[in-house]
């Protein structure tokens, strides 16, 4: 039997890689499980995180995916395979890249050999759903057409919301599956076999004709008209960017390098969770620009502290990874102005 691979998709903040955690605490403990982690952006703050909790992560970091994918990405993922044999591979392409993008990607020759994609998930923010589709439409969407489960973050938190949300992803995919209810309660069997416990639950599915008749076709999928992409993937590899405009095949209309910035600050410096936040607070208030995304690992008095950020929503935690690091991703940013702000370089 194959490796099975699979994609977490989801825009900047939505909580991919806690999603991860719970899947590798309760879904895949005792297999050998790699994750390939892409942030945009030179530093893996996500990678980080997860490296402190046993995982063996492959990082591929900054790009155009669809287009590097053709030597650096393929050849990455090919190398796992032969050197890990691992039972599952998980992929967590970046919040900015496309799941469509990965999905092609994982149709190579050299990968169907052995492995095949047996889930693609999508994070979507209750709370920032529409905000998301509203400004960032073609990589928002994306995320959402091409998933078999669609799972909402933050849903006991923002409950009123819940129903809009759902609307607009029932819209942009509306054969696939989505769950709504708190994490805890979500059994990690929903998210890896959706169909199986689709149709154990009568009346939940909507489309009861040809829809329940794919078994023989693709059996990890709950049909989405992407039948001819079993083992499609895409991650998102930033060192080639530059190169995508002159690769045949590049078929995406925008790319993340063209819509978004980053700016990777490493500090040698000691905070204390207060002088942090200031410092984030701060940023939101006077930098220039349009900050989306900050998240980074640096100093504490006692350890090191975990940064992460969305606008309006600042949490900061203590975490047994190390790190001098942040990394902010908006739209024009001013980087000077930001290592400023963080006594960064």
């Amino acid at each position: 039997m194959g490796t099975e691979i699979y994609i977490i998709s989801g825009f900047l903040g939505v909580g991919k890689t806690t999603l991860i955690q719970k899947m590798l605490k309760e879904a895949f403990q005792g297999e050998k499980v790699v994750l390939i982690e892409n942030d945009f952006g030179e530093i893996s703050v996500d990678a980080a995180l997860l490296k402190s909790g046993g995982v063996e992560v492959k990082e591929i970091s900054a790009g155009c995916i669809c287009c590097s994918l053709s030597g650096d990405f393929v050849k990455a993922l090919k190398d796992l395979l032969l050197r890990f044999h691992p039972d599952k591979i998980i992929i967590e392409p970046s919040g900015v890249g496309k799941l469509s993008d990965v999905m092609k990607a994982c149709s190579d020759p050299r990968i169907v050999l052995h492995a095949k994609v047996k889930g693609k998930i999508t994070v979507v923010d209750v709370k920032r759903c529409q905000m998301h589709l509203d400004n960032f439409g073609e990589f928002f969407e994306d995320q959402i057409r091409n998933a078999d489960v669609v799972v909402f973050s933050r849903s006991e938190s923002f409950p009123a919301k819940l129903g809009d949300g759902e609307k607009i992803v029932k819209k942009l995919n509306p054969q696939g599956r989505v769950l709504t209810k708190p994490w805890a309660q979500i059994n990690t069997a929903e998210l890896l076999n959706p169909q199986r416990q689709q149709h154990r639950l009568p009346g939940r599915c909507r489309h009861g004709h040809d829809e329940h008749n794919h078994d023989h076709r693709d059996h990890h999928s709950h049909d989405h008209n992407h039948h001819d992409h079993d083992h499609d993937h895409a991650h998102h590899s930033h060192d080639h960017a530059a190169d995508c405009s002159h690769q045949e095949g590049c078929e995406h209309n925008s790319r993340a390098e063209d819509v978004f910035d980053t700016v990777t600050i490493r500090t040698k410096r000691v905070f204390d969770t207060e002088e942090l936040k200031a410092k984030v607070v701060k940023m939101e208030d006077s930098a220039k620009g349009t900050i989306l995304r900050a998240k980074g690992i640096v100093r504490g008095p006692k350890g090191y502290l975990n940064l992460q950020y969305l606008p309006g929503d600042i949490r900061i935690t203590g975490c047994h990874a190390r790190g001098d690091m942040l990394c902010i991703i908006g739209r024009n940013l001013n980087r000077q102005e930001l290592c400023a702000i963080f006594s960064g370089e």
